[in-house]
């Protein structure tokens, strides 16, 4: 089969990789109709690279039709059109159970100290083969594959792998009061598709936060406050005031940072996160799982923009084990935080 491999730091190509085969009886094999790709696949594509290896295939965002399956799947069939979640999980342990299908106890990459394993996403999260490619095995079938209807197009029901149950877990994370307001820092797909979503469930306000100018255009036509971030030159307590300022001097109840470890506005990180890509893998994931730093600007500027008491959601990946993180500030405001 063709699939999208990685070949080295900012190296991807598409090449001919062998076909999945049935490993376990709770498996399938689907032939992939369509595959998302996901802004944390640019992770993979530099920050990431010492824990890649040659021929990874990327895509954790798929969906398409059951070729075969295993002797113990019974939910779907040759046939189906099924959308695939990007985190495997069994679907029965005590935490799929729970909901946080993120923390599946089965599929948790132990030896790594991390969550459920995902689709194309590195060894620290259980060197899976991804989706962006013309074949994909699915462990755990009968829960990972969720049927969809025949008929509409691809693009009906991709957004399931993914975008949309992310966007909905950062607006629900939000706890955004009735009738009140939310700003989302980042107006990518994630954000994007929040601000929808806490439309769709009551919030009266949504200010919207980012720097390129066709996101800021597209989440202004659907009603979204937006502020344009290249104003303040890095500045996080100006940014903090332009928002206050929108809100008649009120600080937002709710925020959901959807940008993450990339953030701009942090040029030293990225200096450092590039330095450590230049080091032997085996050193530079030493330094990346030990000393590893974020750019930070996302984050921190959500810490200053929440109001007392309020709620700040993080849905934009960060992986970094000594970020500097402003912990005075979210006590003496008594925010409550919730991410994953």
């Amino acid at each position: 089969m063709k699939a999208v491999t990685w070949q080295g730091k900012r190296n991807v190509e598409v090449k001919e990789m062998p076909d999945p085969v049935i490993q376990e009886p709770t498996d399938a094999i689907i032939k992939v109709t369509s595959s998302a790709i996901c802004g944390s696949d640019l992770h993979l594509y530099e920050v990431m690279t010492p824990f890649m290896e040659k021929d990874d295939i990327f895509g954790h965002e798929p969906m398409g039709i059951v070729q075969e399956v295993g002797s113990q799947v019974k939910n779907i069939k040759v046939g189906d059109r099924v959308v695939v979640p990007f985190n495997i999980a069994c679907g029965s342990c005590a935490n799929c159970i729970r909901g946080l299908t993120t923390q599946c106890e089965t599929t948790q990459v132990k030896e790594m100290s991390r969550g459920a394993a995902m689709f194309g996403y590195t060894k620290l999260y259980g060197h899976v083969p991804g989706g962006q490619a013309e074949y994909l095995r699915v462990p755990h079938a009968d829960f990972m594959a969720k049927k969809v209807p025949e008929g509409p197009p691809d693009e009906r029901f991709l957004y399931l792998s993914d975008v949309l149950p992310t966007a909905w877990q950062a607006v629900k994370y939000a706890n955004v009061p009735e009738n009140n307001t939310v700003a989302v820092i980042g107006l990518g797909p994630i954000g994007e598709m929040s601000t929808r979503i806490a439309r769709y469930q009551g919030a009266e306000r949504i200010i919207g936060i980012d720097l390129v100018p066709e996101r800021l255009e597209r989440a202004a036509a659907h009603g979204v406050e937006v502020i344009d971030v290249r104003e303040f030159e890095g500045d996080q307590q100006a940014l903090a005031q332009a928002v206050r300022d929108k809100l008649g001097g009120h600080d937002p109840e709710s925020v959901i940072e959807a940008v993450g470890m990339e953030a701009h506005g942090s040029p030293n990180v990225k200096a450092i996160q590039h330095l450590t890509g230049m080091l032997p893998d085996k050193a530079a994931q030493k330094v990346f799982t030990t000393a590893g730093l974020d750019r930070m600007f996302a984050l921190h500027s959500a810490i200053e923009m929440v109001g007392r008491g309020g709620t700040l959601s993080i849905v934009g990946v960060y992986a970094g084990q000594a970020d500097p993180i402003s912990m005075d500030a979210l006590f003496d405001k008594q925010i409550q935080v919730r991410m994953g």
